[in-house]
């Protein structure tokens, strides 16, 4: 076989032949330089304590920390020159190091190894957007808690089966979300504690015989202590993948919440109306304003849950310790945590911007039966009927309204007592949809006075 044969085997990309296909399979600085910034805090961090205990002098160390600066300062102006035949971000610093300090530079990786320095720098990463995670949630549920507070007490239907099933309040519609990504802030926050440990000294895979102090490391890089097993310290990804799990379930309950949106502002529904910011037009239909930020949104869930299963997969057949398998675990997170935040910032735009629109709402309100169940709950509590009796007796009203075209509080008293000879004027008491949802007064129903209640409860912990 020719060498132009074997050439054209490889494809046009890799011409070259095996040393291009391997330097771009084995390569990771086309992503891995996002973590540029925690590299050099890393490398800052242990240069400073390999000074402290003497494995290397102070002046090597300060002109180490000094010329890491200069090289953080190139990355961030963009004239820093990226080098896919040095692999990846750390290769690329310290070779950058190297040509402004010279020998000291080379000093630099005494007591450590790319192992656990790549985990430490990803730990620091991913750390960062559990923060950043905490303000986008944090931010839509006072944006939640604002749209709760304006409509404690309006009405709307509340659905099962997307069916009207019964009365309930806007704000209680919106303290439901605010529970939803209250549980994502606690996991956040949880996950968070969890991994805040330091991998940063555990070497390759067995720790280091030079007299380093990790505890020191740990604690300049914000971490809550060091990894307590050398092994498990380079080995692991459970942060990642708490990460995207967490970032999963939350994008889960992002496109519920779009989900609703998108049926809400319909011109069958008109429950809201989104702002112009979050929508657009149609380039044939002029009466149109479709919610793109909702949709999109509802799409990004299968890129995130995408990414947790691919991590999955990765991990799932790795013998400890290290393996190059796991240069795979950025790329998904890095995706994953990109379109998290940008989900997160949309729907709170949304939310703070949209118009909640009180009069199509309290007209679905009292439509398809809605208080049935109230019907129902006042022939047992007023007449003792047991339950199933007296929901017979209501479906045998609902059918008659049913039949007459009209609702249940358009049925005249002879016309229920037709049905129930005991039937009172006082039923109708309970069938207006506002005395029902008043009269949801046990702890977390759709009162206005139980939702005023958490309100002010999540106003005080946000």
């Amino acid at each position: 076989m020719t060498d132009q044969s074997s050439n054209q085997m490889w494809g046009g990309r890799f011409a070259a032949g095996p040393d291009a296909i391997m330097e771009a399979i084995n390569a990771s600085i086309g992503f891995d330089q996002r973590m540029a910034a925690q590299d050099i805090a890393g490398s800052r961090a242990h240069a400073a304590m390999l000074a402290a205990t003497g494995v290397i002098s102070d002046s090597d160390a300060q002109a180490i920390r000094e010329g890491l600066l200069t090289v953080l300062s190139e990355i961030q102006s963009g004239t820093f020159q990226f080098s896919t035949a040095l692999e990846d971000i750390h290769m690329n610093v310290e070779a950058r190091l190297k040509e402004i300090i010279g020998e000291p530079a080379g000093r630099l990786h005494t007591g450590r190894s790319r192992n656990d320095q790549v985990a430490t720098d990803f730990k620091l990463w991913v750390r960062d957007q559990f923060d950043a995670a905490e303000s986008g949630i944090l931010a839509l549920i006072r944006a939640l808690l604002a749209q709760a507070e304006a409509g404690a007490d309006w009405v709307m239907p509340g659905f099962t089966h997307l069916q009207t099933a019964q009365p309930v309040t806007w704000g209680h519609h919106m303290m439901a979300y605010v529970e939803m990504f209250g549980r994502d802030l606690s996991r956040v926050r949880d996950a968070r504690a969890r991994m805040n440990e330091s991998p940063l000294g555990a070497a390759a895979l067995a720790g280091t015989s030079f007299p380093i102090d990790r505890h020191m490391t740990a604690q300049a890089l914000g971490f809550d202590r060091p990894a307590a097993n050398s092994l498990d310290a380079v080995s692991d990804r459970d942060f990642a993948l708490e990460f995207l799990s967490t970032a999963s379930i939350c994008a889960v309950h992002l496109s519920r919440f779009a989900e609703e949106l998108v049926i809400w502002s319909s011109a069958q529904f008109r429950f809201v109306s989104l702002s112009d910011r979050f929508s657009t037009g149609s380039s044939i239909m002029p009466q149109k304003k479709n919610p793109d930020a909702a949709e999109l949104i509802r799409a990004k869930v299968g890129r995130i849950y995408g990414a947790n299963t691919a991590l999955m997969m990765v991990m799932k057949g790795l013998p400890l310790a290290y393996s190059k398998d796991m240069q795979e675990d950025k790329e998904q997170v890095f995706d994953a945590a990109d379109n998290w935040m940008l989900a997160l910032a949309a729907m709170e735009g949304m939310v703070k911007d949209m118009t909640a629109n009180r009069d199509s709402l309290a007209a679905a309100a009292g439509s398809g039966f809605s208080t049935a169940t109230d019907l129902a709950d006042w022939l047992v509590r007023v007449l003792g009927l047991p339950f199933r009796d007296a929901h017979h007796v209501t479906g045998s009203l609902v059918a008659m309204a049913e039949g007459k075209g009209c609702d249940l509080p358009d049925l005249t008293l002879d016309d229920m007592q037709s049905v129930h000879g005991e039937i009172s004027d006082d039923v109708y008491s309970v069938l207006g949809v506002d005395n029902s949802v008043n009269s949801r007064q046990s702890y977390g129903g759709t009162a206005p006075d139980q939702v005023r209640a958490q309100i002010e409860r999540w106003k005080a912990m946000v």
